[in-house]
């Protein structure tokens, strides 16, 4: 049985000319399925009936299955937890303010970069997800809340540039603007410093928005917060920064997470200040989430210290103060904790 959630518009065009239909029911399926949201064949009423119930027996559309949420009592975010076919689990955030309405995906199940103070990279890594499993996050998260998204990160669980052809095939159903049509500006895409694949990036031409984790300006620092360094040392990843801003004319955005006592000193910013001098970024400072016993997050009065020791700086820098750490669904805590905890009881049935 096919699953026609994450099937492009071609690919659907080209199973409805497969079961002997006009190619224009790829065109319908393709609205019911991202446009309108539709998760039942019965509810496509321009479709004959005929087909309908062919789609029964040999289709089906949806690719996660909601497991529960927590909704934060301070800030409304809302942190879902998916099951998947085969019993694996992955979370996404839905994160409200004013009129933006973000959602936090995952694109991996764990992650092998294994940065030493993220909770996902404790959990191992154990397979990438489909396109479909990642457009799905989206498509349910619309139906739970009853109102379109208007942005998307790739944040969540996994290394969205170690399953970078389900990603951007994800990113571009994300954008058809015949679908679920969230503008490409307002899609981001965040590495922890995956350069062959931001050259790549680069040179295919995306729109979409390019986030890079740097977390230290030193490489022997880095190292230590992130393996990831081992392969690909600042030199090498702030040269690919620097191409991808040349060759998309776009800002990407350097995301700095502020540990206390370890990358907040003056040394620390007057580093950072100078590697990104000549690269044209912006910079996104975010205080560090308890989630990793060793890593605490600086007083508000450090973090104030750390901006201004920026400045002057040529890049615009903003702080970002993560919403749903009281349901552990801010950056860095995602780590399907009660799913896996869950699934030994479920295996055990």
């Amino acid at each position: 049985m096919i699953n026609l959630t994450g099937l492009t518009l071609e690919e659907l065009e080209k199973f409805a000319v497969e079961q002997d239909e006009k190619v224009f029911r790829g065109r319908q399926l393709f609205s019911w399925i991202y446009e309108k949201n539709c998760c039942s064949f019965d509810g496509m009423s321009n479709i004959s009936k005929s087909f309908r119930q062919k789609l029964q027996h040999i289709a089906k559309v949806g690719q996660v299955e909601l497991y529960t949420k927590n909704i934060s009592p301070q800030s409304g975010t809302i942190k879902y937890l998916f099951s998947l076919y085969d019993n694996n689990f992955i979370e996404s955030v839905y994160i409200p303010e004013d009129k933006r309405r973000t959602l936090c995906i995952s694109s991996q199940i764990g992650c092998a970069l294994n940065c030493t103070f993220c909770a996902t990279g404790k959990m191992g890594f154990k397979r990438n997800l489909s396109a479909g499993e990642i457009v799905d996050q989206v498509l349910s998260v619309e139906r739970d809340v009853g109102a379109e998204l208007t942005n998307i990160v790739f944040m969540g669980m996994g290394e969205p540039f170690r399953n970078y052809d389900q990603v951007i095939k994800a990113a571009q159903l994300i954008n058809h603007p015949d679908g679920i049509a969230v503008g490409a500006r307002h899609i981001v895409i965040s590495t922890a410093g995956v350069a062959d694949k931001i050259y790549r990036f680069a040179d295919e031409g995306h729109r979409f928005r390019l986030a890079v984790s740097l977390n230290s300006a030193f490489n022997s620092k880095r190292i230590k917060l992130m393996p990831v360094t081992k392969k690909w040392d600042l030199e090498s990843l702030l040269t690919a920064i620097k191409y991808y801003a040349n060759k998309s004319k776009q800002l990407p955005t350097i995301e700095y997470v502020l540990f206390d006592g370890l990358n907040d000193g003056h040394r620390d910013a007057k580093e950072l200040k100078k590697l990104l001098s000549k690269i044209p970024v912006k910079i996104n400072i975010i205080p560090y989430n308890a989630t990793i016993p060793g890593y605490n997050r600086p007083d508000p009065e450090k973090v104030d210290q750390f901006i201004q020791w920026l400045l002057p700086l040529h890049a615009p820098v903003s702080v970002r103060w993560s919403k749903g750490d009281d349901i552990n669904a801010a950056c860095g805590q995602l780590a399907g904790q009660i799913a896996q905890k869950e699934k030994v009881n479920i295996d055990e049935l």
